[in-house]
């Protein structure tokens, strides 16, 4: 994919063309009258592990394929012998404010070998053909969320067409059903640069991965196809020749070797080739009834209205295009985007699976920007901003299992590099889980990675107050803890304890310089690390003593702190108002604000301040810089700044036609931002307390409701509200609980036992 803005895919005039949507659409699809002229208009569908891009053609259609473990290269150790050495000489420098020197000398010793990681890969795309020229009438396709189904249509020759791909999570597979209202049906199939053998009605592709930065590929994969029952297939000049009456169908699997970040003694060919004889016994139909079953089961546990759907009948690009330059409210747009958002999460992280990258799983190149990894400096934190408030709880579990790998590899770090004792990880990691510097030091001398990750395994807990999920991920955080009660430092200044080296993610505090020390980011972040060690210790009743060393080091954090602008200060130094992106696209100094909860109402000046840094860093940024504002200006309780900016994002500069985020490039992640932003507006839930309608933007949401929101503390909440005011909110409790909640200004106090219902109107 070229790295164009949004806005170029949205031309012509401004206008809301109207057209028939598409019928058995349900409430909530993405439609549209032409086939996908560039990746970024196709549709994506997903098992969390498999991954397709439907281009929605007709006598020829192209479905782009992904695997999740297909990245190049293979396990590798990036930790660099001697960096201990460097790292005082390093401190040193920044004690005496000569940072650009340490900044060199960090980029000379302290990067990790090679100083790139590995990207994610495509396994290329198949290109399916039928006779009928380029003859079309009355097309439409649609991605019916509901279903997690792409749907094509047209009429060719007099004869009616309806292609419908799906992705089953029961089965690992992706079926395509092609269907003709009469006659016979031919449908070839072949791949870009793959040749299928075909052996017993089974016909695989196999290759090997590549190798990047001197790192040998090592993964052998396996790309495989088979016909569902009434279909027959043959090799011709080599394509497969799928034939049936009235119908073909067929199903789709990939494997690697991946076993793990360490092991790649895996079977694909067999692996593939077991899935496509299971799933391909099965008669099509009940194949997509399985797959419909099993994600509605996952996708109708929260639901909201926003307001009447005003552009029922205009296509999701016209739409996207119509409702922002018109300047006109489309709350129903908004909840299309939240929808869209747990749909693509469900679609690309489910539990054995891979956590969501960059993109997800959809990925059409073999050099992705930014190689589609895991950026932990704020991206794949991001990508699971929605998951536990917007009722998906399953889908963190890929991301829990990576933290934990992350603890196993990251010890070498922190040992090699700092002779610390626990874990590390930086601003970047991929599937082999390599946890150093990378990118050179102006980008990759961040430790807090691993720690910033660490918020989402105690989430997880939060959420559900489930305490096997506290046994389980208790030594991941105090392990995460344990690196820093080693390499936290005395500031010369008396200010403290600080990190050093750090830098405050991808922001230069002096022209081309990063690196400092105690950023507010990772005072923030530790302080919550930190407290979070401290709270699951006493709840399991460990580590007593290892426990009082964490609130020791914790009380001699660095507070925040507010500048010559009442700003809140990005820096321990004053030097936000001379930094040379004043508008950065991080904002990284407002962890405390959102995701983070240390900054709130209860602490007015702070949170005065936060407000001030926001406002001068600017409502434009990048996609997911979009979303993080979003969020930001919903816990500041804003409204109309959180509106204003939620309609940056559905725009067509940060939205492209098939509603994928626009960094630009892609990035999933202001999907993902976006769509809690949303919710974040209707729910502010802190742990000290929940407020209903914080930022409800009373012009474009007067009335709605939303269904299935998950809080802290094991509630599930309803709420309904009109003008403004919430009518009724009724909360189920999954475990004991107590929490305060504010409802149009007045505080209840909710005491509940697991089972109980209460209604406050």
């Amino acid at each position: 994919m070229t790295a164009v803005a949004a806005g170029l895919f949205f031309g012509g005039k401004v206008s809301a063309r109207t057209s028939e949507r598409p019928a058995g659409l349900s409430r909530y699809g993405l439609w549209y009258t032409a086939p996908a002229g560039y990746w970024v208009e196709a549709l994506p569908v997903g098992t969390g592990r498999l991954g397709a891009m439907v281009y929605g053609g007709t006598h020829r259609e192209q479905l782009q394929i992904n695997e999740d473990t297909f990245w190049a290269g293979g396990p590798y150790n990036p930790a660099v012998p001697g960096a201990l050495d460097a790292i005082a000489e390093v401190r040193d420098l920044i004690w005496q404010e000569r940072y650009r020197e340490a900044q060199a000398l960090a980029d000379r010793e302290l990067i990790g070998v090679p100083r790139t990681q590995m990207p994610y890969l495509t396994l290329g795309s198949l290109v399916l053909e039928c006779d009928g020229g380029n003859e079309r009438e009355d097309y439409v396709r649609f991605l019916d969320l509901a279903r997690a189904a792409t749907v094509t249509r047209w009429t060719a020759g007099g004869r009616r067409h309806e292609r419908t791909v799906l992705a089953s999570v029961p089965d690992e597979v992706i079926l395509v059903r092609h269907r003709v209202d009469q006659g016979d049906l031919a449908l070839t199939v072949s791949h870009e640069r793959l040749a299928f053998d075909l052996d017993d009605q089974c016909a695989l592709a196999t290759g090997k991965n590549e190798g990047v930065a001197g790192v040998d590929g090592r993964l052998r994969f396996a790309l495989g196809i088979a016909p569902c029952p009434g279909t027959t297939v043959q090799s011709e000049g080599g394509r497969l020749v799928m034939r049936g009456r009235e119908e073909v169908a067929f199903v789709i699997a990939a494997g690697t070797s991946h076993r793990s970040w360490q092991d790649v003694s895996g079977h694909p060919t067999e692996d593939v080739r077991y899935r496509l004889s299971a799933a391909s016994r099965n008669e099509p139909a009940s194949i997509e009834r399985a797959a419909t079953n099993a994600h509605r089961e996952a996708f109708e546990t929260f639901d909201l209205d926003l307001g009447e759907d005003l552009f029922a009948n205009t296509p999701t690009n016209e739409r996207i295009r119509y409702s922002h330059e018109m300047n006109r409210h489309d709350g129903h747009l908004a909840a299309l985007y939240v929808q869209y958002g747990r749909y693509l999460l469900l679609s690309s992280s489910r539990p054995g699976s891979q956590p969501a990258n960059l993109q997800g799983v959809w990925n059409d190149s073999s050099n992705p920007a930014w190689g589609s990894k895991y950026t932990i400096n704020i991206n794949t934190q991001m990508n699971y901003w929605p998951a536990e408030a917007l009722a998906l709880p399953n889908c963190v579990e890929p991301l829990i299992a990576m933290v934990e790998d992350l603890a196993e590899s990251g010890r070498r770090t922190a040992q090699v590099h700092y002779g610390a004792r626990g874990w590390v990880a930086h601003h970047n990691t991929d599937i082999w889980r390599a946890t150093a510097p990378i990118d050179g030091a102006f980008w990759g001398m961040w430790p807090l990675g691993g720690a910033w990750l660490c918020q989402h395994l105690w989430d997880h807990y939060d959420y559900g107050r489930d305490l096997t999920v506290l046994k389980r991920i208790y030594p991941t955080l105090r392990d995460a803890g344990l690196f820093f009660l080693d390499t936290l430092v005395e500031h010369p200044g008396g200010e403290g304890l600080v990190t050093c080296p750090s830098i405050s993610p991808e922001n230069a505090h002096h022209p081309g310089t990063t690196i400092c020390a105690g950023p507010a980011c990772d005072r923030q972040i530790l302080r919550k690390l930190f407290g979070n060690i401290i709270e699951a210790s006493e709840l399991l009743g460990l580590d007593s003593d290892l426990r009082a060393e964490f609130s020791s080091a914790r009380s001699r954090l660095p507070a925040d702190r507010i500048g010559k602008a009442g700003q809140l200060q990005e820096w321990l130094q004053d030097w936000d108002l001379d930094a040379p992106e004043i508008q950065h696209r991080h904002v990284s100094h407002l962890y405390a604000v959102y995701p983070g909860h240390e900054i709130g109402p209860d602490t007015p000046a702070l949170y005065e301040a936060a407000r001030r840094s926001l406002a001068i860093r600017g409502d434009d940024a990048t996609g997911w810089g979009i979303g993080w504002r979003i969020n930001l200006w919903a816990r500041l309780g804003d409204a109309d700044r959180a509106y204003t900016v939620l309609r940056k994002l559905l725009g067509p500069d940060r939205t492209y036609p098939n509603m994928f985020d626009a960094h630009p490039p892609f990035q999933i992640d202001g999907n993902f931002g976006g769509a809690a932003g949303v919710v974040e507006m209707l729910v502010r839930d802190r742990p000290q307390e929940i407020e209903l309608l914080p930022a409800l933007p009373m012009d474009a949401w007067p009335d709605g409701w939303v269904r299935g929101v998950r809080l802290r503390g094991g509630l599930t909440l309803d709420l309904n509200w009109m003008r403004g005011d919430v009518t009724e909110a009724r909360f189920a409790a999954s475990s004991r609980v107590r929490r305060k909640v504010h409802v149009n200004g007045r505080a209840h106090t909710l005491d509940m036992n697991e089972g109980d219902r209460v209604v406050v109107t």
